[in-house]
């Protein structure tokens, strides 16, 4: 029998550049104060939101995928035909095919690219850095694009007090290829389906079809994740310091999942960060932008202090499934 050749790629990888695209559309807390019978101030101390981005009706997912896409790919300075790998992070493309992920390939450039789209919530732009970072270096890629695109306004109920007033709309982009230093770290990523009811959807498109639910929207446990949040998390957070061999104190930025500033500034505080470290903080304009969340807080803080440039960052991600996804990365 013959044998089977083998590819294999380089030794490492590293993130180009980044890329972003946020709703065209400021929504105040006061716009969605009314329907869940609440206030600014009690929406500012429970999540630390003051306004979020949404998207006009007109504008898709997918669009703002493209944009966010288009800005990394002319920062990294790489030939759009040479992206061989497109992965899009998203639990909100209301079409369940074609991929988003496709489609983007095709607007900037990169077809006849890999793509796909993959659901792992709010973790799931670090799941796509760690596929694009293990696609890359066993040779199944050369550049990959990896996007978090959310449009979470079509899948809100205004009237809900779990979830809805903490959601907004964007897209994250980063570009990933060969690096002569490692520039990705190995993941700490996983899963506990036992909590599976903790958030995510309240019904399925085949009762929509039914007539026995209204539109699919979003619903949390909101102690649940919390508790889940601030505490398990903050141990995977950890634990990647230790898969990457760096400590708290090597770190030039953290950036969580930006689901409320509560659990940023604990996370924060039990992982005992020097003050010489910035924390993304981008969820008190943007709001909870679910797979979006990473990249447009990191876009945030390169745009704002340009000097992190080369610096490590922990980046966490962490939601419906429940799943969580970690590792340290060196900021382009």
């Amino acid at each position: 029998m013959a044998t089977l050749k083998q590819a294999t790629g380089p030794q490492f990888t590293r993130i180009y550049s980044y890329g972003a695209a946020r709703g065209d559309l400021v929504v105040p807390n006061d716009d969605l104060v009314g329907p869940i019978d609440s206030s600014d101030e009690w929406i500012k101390q429970r999540t630390g939101i003051s306004t979020r981005t949404r998207a006009s009706a007109d504008v898709l997912a997918v669009d703002l995928a493209t944009d966010a896409a288009r800005e990394a790919i002319e920062r990294a300075g790489v030939a759009p035909e040479l992206i061989d790998l497109v992965i899009v992070a998203t639990i909100s493309n209301v079409q369940q095919t074609p991929s988003m992920a496709a489609v983007v390939a095709d607007r900037v450039g990169a077809n006849p690219a890999a793509a796909y789209d993959e659901n792992a919530a709010c973790a799931g732009f670090s799941y796509g850095v760690t596929q694009a970072d293990a696609l890359i270096r066993a040779g199944a890629a050369h550049y990959a694009l990896v996007i978090g695109a959310e449009k979470l306004s079509d899948i809100v109920d205004p009237t809900d007090r779990t979830i809805s007033f903490l959601l907004g709309d964007g897209a994250g982009a980063v570009v990933i290829g060969p690096s002569d230093f490692p520039g990705v770290a190995a993941p700490v990523w996983g899963s506990d389906g036992s909590k599976a009811g903790s958030v995510g959807m309240n019904a399925t498109l085949v009762d929509f079809r039914n007539g026995d639910a209204p539109w699919p929207t979003l619903r949390q446990d909101g102690q649940t994740v919390f508790r889940w949040a601030v505490w398990e998390m903050a141990k995977v957070a950890r634990q990647a310091l230790e898969v990457a061999g760096v400590e708290a104190s090597d770190l030039a930025a953290f950036i969580p999942h930006q689901a409320n500033m509560r659990i940023i500034d604990e996370f924060a505080k039990q992982l005992g960060l020097p003050e010489t470290v910035l924390v993304g903080r981008d969820i008190a304009t943007t709001g909870n932008t679910s797979a979006a969340s990473i990249p447009l807080a990191t876009h945030r803080l390169l745009e704002e202090h340009p000097e992190l440039s080369g610096g490590l960052a922990l980046q966490i991600g962490f939601g419906a499934g429940l799943v969580f996804g970690a590792q340290v990365v060196v900021l382009p």
